[in-house]
């Protein structure tokens, strides 16, 4: 049972200014886990004037200090790392090998790549006989969601620091505590008093002040689209830089070339990793009409062969979703989804047998969807899948592109030229090309209703960036 009700505000544990405390609950079971403090607007005036007071300080340092402090950092979060996968794995049911090595070593690797970034960053450079300088932009305001919870942090984290920014962290309220366990490498790693700050809470309160907080330059926020329309608006008054990563609906086109068969095999098992609570998920595959009974059986056995447990069995294959909200949130769209006509090959309704009080959902496929229906386009953020047939390539390129979602796109080919042509057609920020995998060097994130700016590598260490022009500078 983890007790973490404090916060972390000016290099220490403290107290939150008006006691309100919170269980957080196990998925897997439905028990209460732990508890922490949902924090206020008094929480955050303390926060900001903490890092404020730190940042003329740290803004200052030099690269040479900032990666000897990130270099700190990644050692504790190696050593770690296991304490901080079993924290996921119970607070957010991820299965014991999906928390260890994706869910948590994503921390490590997102600020090992920022130190190779930060190794070759130039912070001045001559334009004519300008120097333009990249600066600091302040203090910074990050805030994480549950699904992939340490990633989230250090992909906001390491290049704030590596920018010389102070921050205030509010992770997601419902999966905290890999957060806690950061909060405290960072504290034995050494990060200066006021640098990093965090406080638990939830959207309304803790969010809202954050994001409309005079005392803060800068947002980071990854979550819905819903709640990243209110952090901008929040945010406009004071004309703070907002970047989002938000929503998606991701279109996978598998092509007539493709190896049929594994395509559509890799792109089930995508859909369904994390039980589909990723953001870039490829949640609608694209097939050839002629070859779309064969993609539903293909789907169909592969879901068949899913098991959705607990996770600390050797036999499953994907956790529980994060709540019962959202357990009723995806029952209530695979009944709109055989509603609206949608043949159903695999999944459905209920719970799968044997899960007992936990939010298991059973692995979905549905067949011959058209891309006006609801499961076409929204975000269900659990292991459902979409296969919606094509009748040739301009065909899938509109489908793909008829969502008001930007973030992934997937495409399958045998002919790699093939499938850079097909990539360069789709509105998407990333496109994966036969399975390809994430490059965490390469910038993430999407276009349209999927938020704004990037993250990871060098053009996720731009965000947090301001850009000074220093005139005269001629003959120096």
């Amino acid at each position: 049972m983890h007790d973490m009700t404090k916060f972390y505000i000016n290099g220490e544990w403290v107290e939150p200014v008006i006691p309100n405390k919170m269980e957080v609950h196990n998925p897997s079971s439905d028990e209460v886990c732990g508890h922490i403090s949902l924090g206020s607007a008094a929480d955050v005036d303390k926060a900001v004037i903490a890092a404020n007071n730190a940042f003329s300080t740290f803004s200052a340092t030099t690269k040479k200090d900032r990666l000897e402090l990130l270099q700190s950092i990644l050692n504790i979060l190696i050593e770690r790392n296991e304490e901080i996968a079993s924290a996921i794995m119970e607070e957010m049911g991820a299965p014991w090998e999906l928390a260890l090595n994706a869910q948590a070593e994503s921390g490590p690797q997102q600020f090992s790549a920022i130190i190779d970034v930060l190794k070759n960053f130039n912070f001045e450079e001559m334009v004519g006989t300008t120097c333009v300088a990249k600066e600091a932009i302040g203090t910074c305001a990050l805030i994480t969601p549950w699904n992939w919870p340490i990633s989230q942090i250090a992909l906001k984290v390491a290049p704030a620091i590596a920018a010389g920014c102070t921050m205030i962290l509010k992770p997601s309220e419902i999966a905290p505590f890999n957060a806690m366990l950061f909060t405290q490498a960072l504290h034995d790693a050494g990060v200066p008093k006021g640098v990093f700050n965090l406080i638990n809470g939830d959207g309304p309160d803790v969010g809202t002040a954050l994001s409309g907080h005079p005392g803060i330059a800068m947002i980071s926020f990854t979550g819905s689209t819903r709640a990243g329309i209110s952090v901008a608006q929040n945010a406009a008054p004071t004309v703070k830089r907002v970047t989002q990563e938000l929503g998606g609906k991701s279109a996978n086109i598998i092509l007539n070339d493709a190896d049929f068969t594994k395509a559509v095999s890799n792109g089930v098992k995508s859909c369904f990793s994390n039980s589909g609570q990723s953001c870039n998920a490829p949640t609608r595959m694209l097939v050839p009409e002629n070859k779309l009974d064969e993609a539903a059986q293909i789907a169909s056995k592969v879901a068949q062969t899913t098991i959705a447990g607990q996770p600390n069995e050797e036999s499953t294959t994907i956790g529980p979703v994060i709540s019962q909200l959202q357990w009723n949130k995806i029952q209530d769209l695979i009944q709109v989804g055989i509603d609206e006509g949608a043949n159903l090959v695999a999944g459905g309704t209920g719970k799968p047998e044997k899960s007992g009080n936990g939010y298991f959902v059973k692995p979905t496929v549905f067949s011959n969807v058209s891309n006006d229906m609801k499961i076409a386009r929204e975000e269900i953020f659990g292991p459902v899948l979409s296969i919606i047939p094509y009748k040739d390539e301009t065909d899938a390129i509109n489908i793909a592109n008829d969502t008001p979602y930007g973030l992934a796109g997937y495409v399958s080919s045998s002919d790699i030229d093939h499938a850079r042509d097909i990539a360069s057609k789709m509105r998407t920020g990333m496109v994966h090309i036969n399975g390809a995998p994430l490059d965490s060097m390469a910038p993430f994130g999407g276009y349209k209703q999927s938020g704004n700016g990037r993250e990871w590598g060098e053009y996720g260490m731009e965000e947090f960036l301001e850009i000074k022009s220093m005139y005269g500078f001629a003959g120096k």
